[in-house]
C-alpha cells in the first residue's frame, strides 16, 4: 500500500537491491511494499479510537467488557493490516495487486500467511500487553490488582463535587452531596475512608487523580458532579482506580428536585453498594438515614458550609439557617446535632454577634445566653441541644459525636463521654471526627498513648488536616518527644500557616527543648492576646528576664477571668506553685475548659506532686500523669 495517489510501487524506498538474498530478501521486500509504514500508522489510527471509545463507553453507560472487546479486536486488526499492506498497493489508478519482484522470495505462500500474520502479532503485542498487565485492563486485571498491587485494607477518597449549575449557585450542595457519601462509606466496616479536609484539599484543581490516589495512600478515588437546573437535578458520580486511572463504575442520576434528600440517599446508597461488589465483596452498606424536608436539608448543608468558614460572620448565619430548618424538620437529629456543634462554638469564640444578624437572630441568642448567665447555665443549655440530637437520632453517629464533644469540654463527664464516644465509633467506626473526638478524650483521662496510637490512624487517613498534626504534636510534647511533637506542628503549619493553637503548641515544644528565644520569637507575633502573654511570660523567664516576664504576667493576670487555665500555666512555668494552684481553683470554680488538659499538659510538671493539684484531679475525676 502506498503513502498516496502519485506514488508507484516501484519509486524510492520501493527499489529492491538485487545483490541482497534470504533475510536481507525479505526485509527489502517488507520496505518495498510499505509494511512497516502501515503497521505504523495503523498503530496510530488504534490509539486514536481507543481515546474516543473510553469516554463514550463511560458516558453511555456501557460495560466494562466492551472496552476488552474493543482491545482485542483493535489487535487484531494488526494482522489484517500487514496482510493487505502485503497483497494490495494504492495507486493513481486505484487499488492494485502489489507486483512481485522476481528472486526476492522463496517461501511457500502457506508459510508466507503465517510470516505476515507472525509480524502482526508481534506488533500488536506491545499494546496488548501494556492494557492487561501494567494498566490493569479487564475484569480479571482488575481482580489481580484488588488481590496484589492494591492496599490490604480496601480505601476511598472522595473528592467534592462539582457544580454544574448554570448560576453555579449550588457550590455548598455539591460539597454536601460528597460529604454525605464520605460519611456514609465511613459507616463501612472494612473499607478506609479518606478524611474530608485531605479529599477537599484537591478542590479547584486539576490535579491527576492517580496522583490524589498517591498523596491519599488509597486505591480508589470517586468523583462526581451536580446540576440542578428547573426544578431538575442531574448527578453523576464515577470511581476511579487508583493504580491506573480506569473507571470501575460509573452512574448518572437524573431527578425531580424536590426529592432531593431521597435522591442524595440513593446515590449514597449506589455508591456503596457499587463499592461493595468492586471492593468489599460482601461487606454490607450503612443504613438508612432519617428523611427530612428537602428544604429544611439544604439549609443544612448550607450552614455547614458557613461553619467551616471559621468566622463569626458565617456562624451566626449557619445558626440562623439552622434555626429555620429546625422549624421545618423539628425532629431531624442531624440539623439539631450542627445547631449544637455550632452554638458550641460560636459561644468559645465570645466575640460580639454580627452586626448584621437579624434582631430575631438577636432575641433569640440574648435570650438563650444572657450577660448573667454562668458557665454552668450556658453548658446546660448546650447540652441540653445535644441530648435532644441523640434522642431524635439514636441512629445518628453525628449526634453522638457532638455530645460527646460537648461532655468532654463542659462538663467533664468522663464516663458519659466515652459512652457516646463509644456509640459514635459503634456506627461510623471509619469516621475521622469520631476518632479524634474520642483520642481527646483518652488524652484527658491520663491516656496519652492511647490517644498517641489514635491520632497516627487518624493522619493516616486524613494527613492534609492540621488540627490532627496539632493534636499529635501536642500528644508527642506531652509523652516527653518534644522534638516529635516539634516536627508534627510544623507540619500541620505548612497545611495552616496561620494556625493559632498550632504555633501555641509549637512554642510550648520549642519551651521544653529550652529554645526559649524561639518560643518568645512566635510570641511576640501571636495574633491572640492571651496566648501572646503566656508565651512571652514564659520564655522570657527561661531567658533569664525577670522584669519583662513579669510585665507579660501582669498583663495575663489582668485579663480575662475566662484565662484562669492559661494564668496556672504561666504561673506554674515560672515556678509560682502557689499562684499556679489558686489559677487552676478558680478555673475549677468557673468550670474553664482548659482544665480538660490538665492531666498531661507539660506546662503544669512543676505542680505534679502537689497534694492540692491531686486533689483537684481527684475532684475532676481525673489521674495527673
Amino acid at each position: 500500500m502506498d503513502d498516496g495517489a502519485g506514488q508507484g510501487s516501484g519509486s524510492g524506498e520501493g527499489q529492491a537491491p538485487g545483490a541482497t538474498s534470504g533475510f536481507g530478501h525479505l526485509l527489502a521486500e517488507f520496505r518495498r511494499r510499505r509494511v512497516f509504514r502501515v503497521l505504523v500508522g495503523y498503530g496510530i489510527f488504534a490509539f486514536a479510537v481507543l481515546q474516543v471509545i473510553e469516554p463514550l463507553m463511560h458516558g453511555l453507560h456501557l460495560p466494562d467488557w466492551v472496552l476488552t472487546v474493543a482491545i482485542v479486536a483493535l489487535a487484531a486488526g494488526f494482522p489484517v493490516a500487514v496482510v493487505l499492506a502485503w497483497v494490495f498497493d494504492l495507486t493513481a489508478d486505484g487499488v492494485k495487486r502489489t507486483a512481485p519482484v522476481a528472486g526476492t522470495i522463496s517461501l511457500s505462500r502457506g508459510r508466507l500467511a503465517l510470516l505476515l500474520v507472525g509480524v502482526g502479532v508481534v506488533a500488536a503485542l506491545p499494546g496488548l500487553g501494556w492494557y492487561f498487565f501494567r494498566q490493569g485492563g479487564g475484569p480479571r486485571a482488575a481482580t489481580v490488582s484488588e488481590a496484589g498491587s492494591a492496599p490490604t485494607t480496601p480505601s476511598i477518597a472522595v473528592l467534592p463535587f462539582a457544580d454544574l449549575s448554570p448560576q453555579h449557585d449550588q457550590e455548598y450542595f455539591a460539597d454536601g452531596m460528597a460529604e454525605e457519601i464520605l460519611n456514609a462509606l465511613a459507616q463501612v466496616e472494612g473499607l478506609r475512608v479518606a478524611g474530608r479536609t485531605s479529599a477537599f484539599a484537591f478542590k479547584g484543581r486539576n490535579d491527576d487523580l492517580v496522583a490524589i490516589a498517591q498523596k491519599l495512600r488509597v486505591g480508589a478515588v470517586l468523583e462526581g458532579s451536580v446540576r440542578i437546573a428547573e426544578h431538575r437535578i442531574r448527578i453523576t458520580a464515577q470511581l476511579i482506580n487508583a493504580s491506573d486511572g480506569f473507571h470501575l463504575w460509573s452512574q448518572t442520576f437524573d431527578r425531580e428536585q424536590a426529592g432531593v434528600f431521597a435522591i442524595q440517599d440513593e446515590i449514597a446508597r449506589a455508591v456503596v453498594s457499587a463499592l461493595k461488589v468492586k471492593l468489599l465483596t460482601e461487606r454490607a452498606g450503612p443504613p438508612r438515614r432519617q428523611e427530612t424536608d428537602p428544604e429544611a436539608y439544604r439549609l443544612y448543608l448550607l450552614a455547614r458550609q458557613l461553619q467551616v468558614q471559621g468566622t463569626v460572620a458565617g456562624m451566626d448565619r449557619a445558626i440562623e439557617a439552622l434555626r429555620k430548618a429546625g422549624r421545618l424538620a423539628p425532629r431531624d437529629a442531624r440539623v439539631q446535632s450542627q445547631l449544637a456543634s455550632v452554638v458550641w462554638a460560636r459561644w468559645t469564640i465570645g466575640e460580639e454577634l454580627d452586626p448584621q444578624a437579624s434582631p430575631d437572630f438577636r432575641a433569640w441568642w440574648e435570650g438563650l445566653f444572657p450577660g448573667t448567665a454562668s458557665t454552668e447555665q450556658v453548658n446546660r443549655v448546650i447540652l441540653g441541644m445535644a441530648d435532644r440530637a441523640v434522642e431524635l437520632g439514636p441512629e445518628i453517629a453525628e449526634a453522638y459525636i457532638t455530645r460527646g464533644l460537648i461532655r468532654n469540654m463542659a462538663t467533664w463527664d468522663w464516663a458519659a463521654a466515652g459512652a457516646d464516644d463509644e456509640r459514635a465509633l459503634a456506627l461510623a467506626p471509619g469516621d475521622v471526627q469520631a476518632r479524634t473526638v474520642h483520642a481527646r478524650l483518652l488524652a484527658t483521662t491520663g491516656k496519652v498513648s492511647e490517644s498517641l496510637a489514635v491520632m497516627k490512624k487518624v493522619i493516616e487517613d486524613d494527613p492534609l488536616l492540621p488540627s490532627a498534626w496539632l493534636w499529635m504534636g501536642s500528644m508527642q510534647n506531652a509523652s516527653g518527644h518534644p522534638d516529635q511533637g516539634e516536627a508534627s506542628l510544623r507540619r500541620g503549619l505548612e497545611l495552616a500557616p496561620s494556625g493559632a493553637y498550632l504555633l501555641r503548641e509549637l512554642a510550648f515544644s520549642l519551651l521544653e527543648q529550652g529554645r526559649a528565644a524561639e518560643a518568645l520569637a512566635i510570641a511576640e507575633h501571636h495574633p491572640i492576646k492571651w496566648i501572646r502573654w503566656l508565651l512571652m511570660a514564659a520564655a522570657q523567664h527561661q531567658l533569664g528576664h525577670a522584669e519583662a516576664s513579669r510585665l507579660a504576667m501582669t498583663q495575663l493576670e489582668g485579663g480575662s477571668d475566662d484565662w484562669s487555665y492559661q494564668k496556672a500555666q504561666a504561673s506554674a512555668w515560672r515556678g509560682e506553685k502557689e499562684r499556679a494552684l489558686e489559677h487552676l481553683e478558680r478555673a475549677y470554680q468557673i468550670n474553664d475548659p482548659g482544665l480538660r488538659f490538665s492531666s498531661f499538659d507539660p506546662m503544669l510538671t512543676s505542680l505534679r506532686a502537689e497534694p492540692r493539684f491531686k486533689a483537684l484531679q481527684r475532684r475532676m475525676n481525673l489521674t495527673s500523669r
